[in-house]
């Protein structure tokens, strides 16, 4: 397994089970999966940047997209029902923590301006959704071979009934939040 699974099992999991006094191990929070979604707004006119943005995807996640189609026409976008706008994929066990891991010690530092995600990404139900701008900031992303930035919502489904756990355990795992919270 991957060492951020085994630092979660042998040393988060005690520290959860203080704070919030769970007498269960089972009932702990834990990452469930995480969700990489690209809207590819453009590809109603060129069909062809999606499967560029089909490619990144697969080569940050190391798992091949789902490409998501239109689910009811829009008139004022010029966009169709069943038309292929989207791609993503969810990464669950092995790969999901691999690729939290990189986000978090690789990809964030090196966002641009960097001070931390906002607290403030979380839905009421123990799950957290971040946007990052472009796809540059992976390593595995080739800059010269990009030719337009991209960016992608990253959703961490957790088990935490509440934000509060849901954010003491991504804090745990090294999730590096702004202070203003």
């Amino acid at each position: 397994m991957s060492r951020l699974f085994e630092r979660y099992k042998t040393e988060i999991i005690p520290e959860l089970q203080k704070e919030f006094a769970i007498a269960n191990v089972n009932a702990v929070p834990r990452l469930g999966k995480i969700v990489i979604n690209v809207g590819v707004g453009e590809a109603i006119q060129n069909a062809k940047l999606l499967d560029t943005a089909k490619a990144d995807l697969a080569m940050i996640t190391g798992q091949q997209p789902v490409i998501s189609r239109a689910k009811k026409s829009i008139s004022a976008f010029k966009l169709r029902k069943g038309v292929a706008i989207a791609c993503f994929v969810t990464l669950r066990d092995k790969r999901m923590y691999e690729f939290f891991d990189r986000l978090v010690n690789i990809v964030l530092p090196r966002v641009r301006d960097f001070r931390g995600v906002s607290p403030k990404g979380f839905d009421g139900r123990g799950n957290y959704t971040l946007g990052l701008r472009d796809q540059l900031v992976f390593p595995e992303i080739d800059y010269t071979k990009v030719e337009k930035p991209r960016g992608m919502n990253i959703t961490i489904v957790t088990s935490a009934r509440t934000d509060k756990e849901a954010a003491a355990l991504l804090k745990k795992l090294g999730m590096p939040f702004r202070d203003s919270q």
